[in-house]
């Protein structure tokens, strides 16, 4: 392996029931961070879509552990960002005969870690 290729621990979820813009909110507070950082920001950050990050940056931080020999200490919020996953689309009845529509959205949520480079 080359010097330059970096190690990238990545936990991803699929179908969160939380819109992808919610979801951005929390993810701009931990980009960059430092991993043990971002999970003192998610603990204290009252947003329903921290749970759900909390949870993904949990794994990633196993995945780095167990899968790539990276130390704990050292580990850093390299990548988070959020998609749009299905709309469940629903219909909300109104006055006069007609119907709104409830659009239901779900998120694909990705957080990928990287140790620093100060050895």
């Amino acid at each position: 392996m080359n010097e330059t290729a970096k190690k990238r621990a990545v936990a991803r979820r699929e179908e969160v029931r939380i819109a992808p813009r919610k979801v951005q909110v929390v993810l701009d507070l931990i980009r960059g961070k430092d991993a043990e950082y971002a999970r003192g920001i998610l603990k204290n950050t009252p947003k329903r879509a921290s749970e759900p990050v909390m949870k993904i940056l949990n794994e990633a931080i196993a995945n780095a552990e167990n899968n790539f020999q990276m130390e704990k200490d050292k580990l850093f919020v390299a990548e988070c960002y959020a998609t749009a996953g299905t709309t469940l689309k629903r219909v909300q009845p109104r006055a006069q005969g007609r119907a709104f529509r409830i659009m239901k959205r779900a998120s694909h949520i990705t957080i990928a870690l990287e140790e620093k480079g100060g050895n």
